[in-house]
């Protein structure tokens, strides 16, 4: 079948003109007298602030590399290792929690939220990255997490030596129970992690009154605030303003969602958690309360003074983790004046099927567009399978997640890169007994949790933990597999033809080809989805073939680059090719 290809013919462009190398493999070294893309000031993209069409990556810092040999990444080793993020070619470094925390969810349950953990250094440390990065051209998020604290945190040990009705419990959600004594939780609420979403305070009870529970819409270990409680909100008002104060350029803002709870707390139903799609009907997510909130804090990130003492209006980023499937409810966050980003979860969990993609991008940019908006596109995070397993696994998985990562990147608006995504990591084995997400004991050990996506990165040599630390591999993070001698950095960095290579030669051309300005995303392709084509802008056309054969290509095309070796003018199943029309 002969692709189909819009009539009009592309205005002469200049820039980058990487072509694929011979037999159509990744254009890999091309450039490699080229100065990293990170490295030197970059313009703002025209008609916007720099993050509508930014590339994040996201780091994991305890598995991203460790400075002090202790086998636990840290903020020394990935300032170490932050000249790989600027030679990759990305914008932004968006760093997990890096807060002191007991760690019952992989530092998601932070007990100091302007502090460091002293297990990844100090807060001189956390500026210095900053510095660093900032010198290297990369933007730094931090992560915002403000449903909840740990059960650690002064606030929640304040609220249990509390009597039920005082102003400590009133940060947090705190209700009486159901039924005789109050021995029932308060509502049907699940939490996301298995099992109720409630849990009864310790002490309450027979001779004190009714029992009370407080709800945790994740573990026990992270009890939910109450945001309409006024302190809250100004608590994390000064949270946002010391991170600004110490370098960050913006906020990813965990579960963004789900901040404010419906008033009564009513029963959810069925479908908590097992039917995302319907995450907007449920009472603690979704409410209208939110907006006002992200209102004041795009305020507060517009006008708080930068390093030179003016105000940054528009250059600060918020990104929420919003887990919503109606991406026109979606969009509403990023209206006008609230984020710049949400993460797009439909984009993330869509499976390698020409339709099934076909119809995300179609909702997200009519969304997206309808608000003005740039639309946002993840493949993976620390909170999913790998996109080579995802797809698959084996060398189908990594044939598919190379077509995806080239998808993507073609994608007008934002993209986020996990960790690893770069070097196509595949999900990694973790034994039984060195697991550590909670979804592995609250799911009755069925669910082996997010474990293998937070497995070290392999930088160098032939055996583990391949220079991520001076530790032996078990006593390590995690410990990094036996066989990831021919993923590491060092290794692809040296082959023309490794994932390395391709996302870079990706994000140099996509830098090199903006995308278009005006006008609604036109996407090619039949309705059975066994290929999908647009163009990105005047110079660059993305083909993918999802289908079973080969997909003839027009010869007066110039590839620019693939993610598989190409045979002549024909595109092979499960293949993305990068193209400059020719003349028609």
């Amino acid at each position: 079948m002969r692709a189909a290809h819009p009539a009009t013919r592309p205005g002469d462009e200049s820039g980058d003109r990487t072509h694929a190398a011979p037999e159509g493999h990744p254009a890999g070294d091309a450039e490699a007298g080229a100065a990293p893309a990170g490295t030197a000031a970059r313009p703002e993209a025209d008609g916007g602030p720099w993050w509508r069409d930014a590339v994040c990556y996201e780091l994991y810092p305890r598995s991203f590399a460790d400075g002090d040999g202790d086998g636990t990444g840290d903020l020394r080793g990935a300032t170490a290792r932050l000249d790989h993020l600027a030679g990759l070619g990305v914008d932004a470094v968006w760093i997990t929690p890096f807060y002191p925390s007991p760690l019952a969810d992989g530092g998601y349950d932070i007990s100091d939220h302007t502090a460091v953990a002293p297990e990844l250094g100090t807060l001189d440390d956390w500026d210095a990255l900053t510095a660093r990065a900032h010198a290297l051209g990369l933007r730094v998020l931090v992560d915002l997490v403000p449903n909840h604290t740990s059960a650690a945190h002064p606030w929640f040990r304040e609220a249990l030596a509390a009597p039920a009705g005082g102003e400590a419990r009133d940060r947090y959600v705190f209700r009486d129970g159901r039924g005789p004594g109050g021995r029932t939780p308060p509502n049907d609420w699940l939490s996301a992690f298995g099992g109720p979403a409630w849990t009864r305070v310790p002490g309450d009870g027979p001779g004190t009154g009714p029992a009370q529970w407080y709800l945790h819409l994740h573990t026990p270990h992270q009890p939910d605030l109450n945001w309409r409680n006024p302190a809250v909100a100004a608590e994390f008002e000064r949270i946002l303003r010391f991170w600004l104060d110490h370098g960050a350029d913006g906020f990813r803002v965990d579960v963004a969602h789900t901040l404010f709870k419906a008033h009564g707390l009513p029963d959810a139903g069925h479908g908590q958690h097992t039917e995302p799609h319907r995450n907007h009907l449920m009472p603690y997510h979704d409410q209208e309360e939110l907006h006002p909130l992200y209102r004041r804090w795009r305020t507060v990130l517009d006008s708080h003074p930068g390093a030179d003492g003016t105000a940054a209006v528009g250059d600060r980023l918020l990104v929420g983790e919003v887990i919503l499937f109606d991406q026109r409810r979606l969009a509403r966050y990023v209206r006008p004046g609230e984020m710049g980003h949400v993460l797009n979860f439909a984009w993330t969990d869509a499976p390698w099927e020409g339709r099934a993609l076909r119809a995300v991008i179609e909702e997200t940019v009519a969304a997206t567009d309808a608000v003005g908006a740039p639309a946002t596109w993840t493949l993976s995070s620390h909170d999913t399978l790998r996109p080579v397993s995802r797809f698959g696994g084996g060398e189908r998985g990594a044939r598919r997640a190379r077509a995806a990562a080239l998808l993507t990147l073609a994608l007008p608006g934002a993209a986020y890169v996990y960790q690893g995504e770069e070097l196509g990591l595949p999900q990694a084995h973790v034994p039984e007994d060195r697991r550590r997400d909670p979804v592995w004991e609250l799911s009755g050990y069925t669910d082996q949790g997010r474990d293998g996506c937070r497995v070290p990165l392999p930088w160098q040599g032939s055996t583990s933990p391949y220079g991520f630390s001076e530790a032996p591999p078990e006593d390590c993070w995690f410990p990094p597999p036996d066989d990831w001698a021919p993923l590491t950095v060092d290794a692809q960095h040296r082959d023309p033809g490794s994932v390395l290579s391709l996302y870079r030669a990706a994000l140099r051309l996509r830098r090199a080809h903006p995308p278009r300005r005006t006008g609604r995303l036109r996407l090619l392709g039949p309705g059975s989805g066994e290929w999908l084509g647009f163009d990105r802008g005047p110079g660059l056309r993305c083909l993918v073939n999802f289908g079973p054969a080969a997909l003839p290509l027009d010869p007066t095309d110039e590839v620019l680059l693939s993610s598989e070796p190409l045979h002549g003018h024909l595109l092979p199943p499960d293949t993305t090719v990068w193209l400059r029309p020719g003349p028609r």
